[in-house]
């Protein structure tokens, strides 16, 4: 697998090639891959993706919420993840008059979940839970030590953990689990699936540059950008040239691990990587050459199925070394990321396969041997291990690139 990413070719021009039954040979055409994610129409952009920055502010919003021992309650916050149009749920506005939601979009993509409706209700409800014990079992202990069975706040360095009696940090496991629930199910997919980006007339709409409804993109156009803004929609990433911020941007979601992995030498080249195929399958669709477009989308799934599956790998040994140190408060920070980042390999799409890399039920064997008996309190070394293994063969890589 990162054989293939990082034998991914830079372009700044692409040559592709059609053939047709009454041609004797190729044709080749030019496909100008623009440095930066620039697309226009006459002179005006076609990229927009406002639903996913609205998407993108809700979740952080919400995240930020559940350490809100002052003021969220169950409602509140449950509300912010169904919200309704015109509900007072958020601090921003503009959240607040959206018709957009986080719960609408979790586990909802076409590929996974349109013929699956029943894990997708349950992975919904999972999210839910998460807030409902959130409130239901930390709060009440926010000022009590947590201890085997015990939930409230346990001390990592001069930081306060908030944990269940299991030892998860259950902000950690809506947060990272929704990376994958939300943001790759809806990138991979979803948006660059081959049933939402040719259905129906949207290849010949394509073709015919004929727009979507008085907007200046066809259709698959603006599908090809919805799935550029799941990963680089938060508003303080330059829409044109997201990766000058890599690393500094406000973004606590995927682009954020997109830098921390890219920032690995074992990983180094990821991002680039994935931009450049987010820019070249573009392009591809403005010249209406869709095996090239598709052959990106073979790079942008590996990529960040690949940055889902470094983060939980390297959090899950983390968390083991610092059980070693006798460091529970570390640990159970490190576990929690661990445990969503595992949870969101359910979103993962190996190209070669059409499926997650690793099974949804080695996965749910997985979180049960992570949280069976008193959880985090009692995994063994031997668990982790084990867990970690499975995860980095699937993708190709060892324990120890994902660890350092």
């Amino acid at each position: 697998m990162k054989k293939l990413l990082y034998s991914a070719i830079i372009m700044s021009l692409v040559l592709a090639s059609c053939s047709s039954d009454d041609e004797a040979g190729d044709i080749q055409q030019d496909i100008e891959v623009p440095t930066n994610y620039v697309f226009e129409r006459g002179g005006e952009t076609t990229v927009q993706y406002p639903g996913q920055t609205t998407r993108l502010q809700m979740s952080a919003e919400l995240i930020g919420s559940f350490k809100d021992f002052d003021s969220a309650t169950k409602e509140s916050l449950l509300n912010m993840f169904a919200h309704v149009e015109g509900a007072n749920d958020f601090d921003n506005s503009a959240l607040n008059a959206s018709g957009k939601n986080i719960k609408s979009k979790i586990a909802a993509s076409v590929d996974y979940f349109s013929a699956n409706v029943a894990e997708s209700a349950e992975i919904k409800a999972d999210f839910e839970s998460y807030i409902s014990r959130q409130v239901d079992e930390v709060f009440p202990n926010e000022n009590t030590v947590a201890t085997t069975g015990v939930a409230g706040q346990i001390a990592d360095g001069s930081s306060a953990r908030y944990v269940t009696g299991k030892g998860l940090e259950l902000n950690q496991a809506f947060a990272k689990g929704m990376m994958g629930a939300l943001l790759a199910d809806q990138i991979l997919n979803n948006y660059l699936s081959t049933a939402v980006l040719d259905e129906a007339s949207n290849r010949e709409d394509n073709e015919n540059e004929v727009l979507d409804g008085d907007s200046n993109y066809t259709t698959m156009e603006h599908k090809w950008d919805e799935a550029y803004g799941y990963l680089y929609g938060d508003p303080s990433i330059p829409v044109a040239d997201p990766n000058s911020v890599l690393g500094v941007s406000d973004d606590h979601l995927l682009f954020n691990y997109l830098g921390v992995v890219n920032s690995d030498d074992d990983f180094a080249g990821v991002a680039q990587n994935i931009f450049e195929a987010f820019k070249t399958g573009r392009a591809a669709i403005v010249a209406g050459d869709y095996e090239l477009r598709d052959e990106q989308v073979t790079i942008i799934k590996e990529g960040v199925s690949t940055i889902i599956a470094v983060r939980a790998v390297h959090y899950l040994q983390a968390g083991k070394q610092a059980l070693a140190d006798n460091n529970m408060g570390a640990a159970f920070h490190d576990l929690s990321e661990g445990f969503g980042f595992m949870y969101s390999l359910r979103f993962t799409n190996n190209p070669n396969t059409g499926a997650p890399y690793v099974s949804p039920s080695e996965l749910e064997t997985f979180k049960t041997q992570l949280l069976e008996g008193n959880g985090f309190w009692d995994v063994t070394p031997e668990t982790l291990d084990s867990i970690s293994a499975t995860i980095a063969t699937a993708f190709d890589f060892t324990v120890e690139q994902a660890a350092n």
